[in-house]
């Protein structure tokens, strides 16, 4: 993975250094909060509901033992003993002290770690495939592509002060498990007549107006990517709603121009700039990808899995639905959960962080991934490997078995925590997670993905949910609006409205509701409720959401 040169290193504590002065002079009065906010926003510190909140990058999810190490123990230190894994492939520390904030930065650059742009008007975190180097379906690492545009996006002098935020997501496999379509640019990329290149996407998004994004071109070279990536940036600069925020992205841009018009003016800034990069970039990239060589695979048998595959039903299980196919046939990806039913999801505990980090150094090659599912993921474990190491992941509360199932729900902190939250997500996805695992149904209904947001930023993914669940303030009420049929792979589709939401104390009857109809109506047991849902469309659903009056108490 990659790692600080003199350069980074220099430039990390320079900004430390600038913000301890800031966060200074905003505890002795110096600066107003007014004044403080921008410079706060761009080292990445919040102001949450009950304290301030620090979000942290973790650059397309890739992390090592040392790395979290330190987050666990920031999480000890100077919060309250966890840490919150994100949607963005970060994580979040929701009750750090403001005077705490400087050594926390100190921390995370003593492991070369930060916390800009993880906020702010500018180009966020660069996520990208969590099985990224080694995922079954891959054609290209995207990690040494998404670290190009960490470097070149960041502190950039022209994209410090953007319209809005600005999202981009890299994969390289044949399955999306980046939700590339849902970003302001998605990348991916592939081969063409022996040259490496990328396909560009632009305009997805989600939040209260969501869009599918649109192919702005076939096929970038490598060569040109940066700087055609740089030419779609400064267009949408300049062309960008500043008088309404909830119109300023780049989705908004597209929607209104249209592609091809945008299209048009990226091709006319891309010649200008072209020639200003001269080579740089690849010379960059050569680099960068030096740090993302395949580890040295073991060469040993696999008699050890297959023992306990075949004689241990708990073991068999949880391998069923938290492995993945590797390239090396020898080895497999493994999905940590951090969804055990009940639990916050994406939270994760001190000693859990640093039982994680210990186990890929005695089996995971010193590499870990954040997903945007908020789970953890050991990418590089040798067959043999997996009974010991889902021994050790019993012993921490880390072995649920359920990725992929629907109780591994992504939510939102919601109104828990965030300010602009205008339900509670958290207790939904809990209650939803423990009603399942009462009803012991969880296998049988197989791959089903719920999303969960307490609001209409959308920061839980509700749209591309397979069921998605927005919850909304109606006259000092929560509200649950639900949608069918999201989708954020190689296929993304927006989910469909169902129709009026429910109450606080409905929404859970009504998802389990749903699901039934779901299991009534499948073909057979491997159809998933989202294939269903495409074969019989909304309304057997719909149905079984709003049952006649009559029939609803007679249930009750």
């Amino acid at each position: 993975m990659y790692t600080y040169n003199d350069f980074d290193e220099a430039f990390v504590r320079e900004r430390v250094a600038q913000f301890s002065g800031q966060v200074a002079r905003r505890i002795d009065g110096s600066l107003t909060e007014e004044e403080f906010r921008p410079l706060r926003l761009m080292n990445g510190l919040y102001l949450q509901l009950h304290a301030y909140m620090l979000r942290v990058a973790i650059p397309y999810g890739t992390i090592n033992p040392d790395q979290m190490d330190q987050l666990a123990l920031i999480a000890e230190k100077f919060d309250k003993g966890y840490g919150h894994f994100t949607t963005r492939q970060n994580i979040q520390y929701n009750w750090p002290k403001l005077p705490d904030v400087p050594a926390i930065l100190e921390a995370l650059a003593d492991v070369g770690m930060h916390a800009i742009q993880t906020s702010g008007n500018t180009i966020r975190n660069v996520t990208a495939d969590h099985f990224a180097g080694a995922a079954a379906d891959e054609a290209y690492d995207p990690r040494p592509v998404a670290e190009l545009i960490r470097q070149w996006s960041t502190d950039h002098p022209e994209f410090q002060f953007l319209p809005r935020k600005f999202k981009v997501a890299v994969t390289g496999a044949s399955h999306d498990r980046a939700v590339v379509r849902a970003h302001d640019i998605g990348v991916v990329l592939k081969e063409q007549n022996g040259v490496k290149g990328a396909e560009v996407i632009v305009g997805g998004g989600l939040g209260r107006t969501p869009m599918v994004g649109k192919t702005l071109n076939e096929f970038v070279p490598f060569a040109d990517l940066l700087p055609y990536i740089e030419a779609t940036v400064s267009v949408w600069n300049l062309l960008g709603r500043r008088d309404n925020k909830y119109k300023a992205r780049i989705k908004i841009t597209v929607h209104e121009h249209g592609i091809d018009d945008i299209r048009a003016r990226v091709e006319e800034r891309f010649t200008q700039i072209k020639p200003t990069f001269g080579g740089i970039d690849m010379e960059m990239l050569a680099q960068i990808e030096q740090h993302f060589v395949a580890p040295i695979f073991a060469n040993k048998p696999v008699d050890a899995y297959t023992r306990a595959y075949e004689n241990d039903p708990v073991f068999r299980a949880w391998a069923d639905t938290n492995l993945a196919a590797h390239k090396n046939e020898d080895y497999s990806i493994v999905t940590i959960s951090l969804k055990k039913p009940g639990a916050t999801p994406g939270d994760a505990s001190a000693d859990q962080m640093r039982s994680m980090a210990q186990l890929a150094r005695d089996y995971g090659h010193d590499e870990l991934r954040i997903s945007h599912e908020q789970n953890v993921i050991l990418p590089h474990v040798h067959k043999s490997n997996l009974p010991a190491l889902h021994a050790v992941l019993k012993g921490n509360d880390l072995a649920t078995a359920n990725a992929g199932l629907i109780s591994d729900i992504i939510a939102c902190p919601g109104m828990d925590y965030c300010a602009l939250a205008t339900a509670r997500s958290i207790p939904v996805a809990q209650g939803i997670a423990t009603r399942f695992d009462e009803l012991k149904l969880e296998h049988e209904i197989g791959q089903l993905k719920i999303k969960i947001s307490g609001c209409i930023n959308a920061c839980g993914h509700h749209h591309v949910g397979h069921i998605g669940i927005l919850g909304l303030d109606r006259a000092g009420v929560e509200n649950y609006q639900i949608t069918l049929g999201g989708d954020g792979t190689e296929t993304t589709v927006i989910g469909d409205r169902t129709g009026p939401g429910f109450a606080y104390d409905e929404i859970i009857p009504a998802i389990e509701r749903l699901v039934h109809a779901y299991l009534n109506a499948r073909l057979d047991a491997e159809e998933t409720f989202l294939q269903a849902y495409r074969r019989l469309g909304m309304a057997p659903f719909k149905e079984a959401l709003y049952p006649p009056k009559e029939e609803k108490a007679n249930a009750a």
